[in-house]
């Protein structure tokens, strides 16, 4: 499989889903990041700081990553040529799948801007008579989930992935964004919520997903895995 997860600041995937990008790395699917800012608006770290911090977590996870100039964090707008440059990642990389900022209102807007340019991309990535992208051979992604921020702990699930097993590897990937850590506990934050995941299907910790479509299978029985199992 070929994943692109995408982030709105330096340590969205990090904190929101890098124990599962890691979980997919050493299952062997090749990922890359999508970020979409410096972190140019925080008031921790320095943009070319948060940018380091960005390419070591990559890196931990084994993943590629680039970043895209949307004008900055805070001032996201939900325009077509946005899209249109994630949509250009998109036919550059050729994912399977696609992880992206849940399209829920929470505590930075930038979030859901970017949860909705994703969505945008991913059919704009498909569309051959787009001179925007006429360079960049068009390409149909299998599959959309959306990720919760560190904040996002109210609302139910679709999919819930056990990372139990990459667990410690997560966090040297969370410690990577040193100037964020200082801000705010987002270690225990994020472990906390984690560990209320996975309780909900008998694991240690997981992350949950929400679907943008619904999930196809060829038969019931291809579901081995319940949280009435355990």
């Amino acid at each position: 499989m070929r994943i692109l997860a995408i982030g709105a600041h330096p340590d969205d995937i990090e904190f929101g889903v890098g124990g599962l990008v890691i979980k997919e790395s050493q299952k062997g699917s090749t990922l890359k990041y999508a970020v979409c800012s410096l972190g140019e608006a925080g008031s921790g770290g320095t943009p070319e700081g948060r940018k380091a911090e960005a390419e070591a977590g990559a890196k931990i996870a084994g993943a590629e990553i680039e970043f895209l100039n949307f004008g900055g964090d805070s001032h996201f707008e939900d325009k077509p040529q946005n899209a249109f440059e994630l949509a250009r990642v998109i036919r550059e990389f050729k994912p399977n799948i696609i992880l992206a900022p849940s399209q829920t209102l929470n505590q930075h807007p930038d979030h859901v801007t970017v949860s909705k340019l994703a969505r945008d991309a991913c059919r704009y990535a498909r569309y051959g008579g787009l001179k925007e992208l006429k360079d960049f051979p068009i390409h149909k992604v299998d599959a959309l989930y959306y990720y919760p921020s560190s904040a996002e702990w109210d609302k139910k699930p679709d999919l819930i992935i056990d990372v139990s097993d990459v667990h410690d590897k997560w966090e040297q990937a969370m410690q990577a964004h040193t100037s964020q850590m200082k801000t705010r506990d987002y270690l225990n934050l994020v472990n906390s919520k984690s560990s209320y995941t996975g309780s909900q299907v008998g694991v240690k910790y997981a992350i949950g997903l929400w679907a943008n479509d619904p999930i196809r299978v060829d038969y019931l029985s291809d579901f081995g895995l319940s949280s009435r199992n355990y």
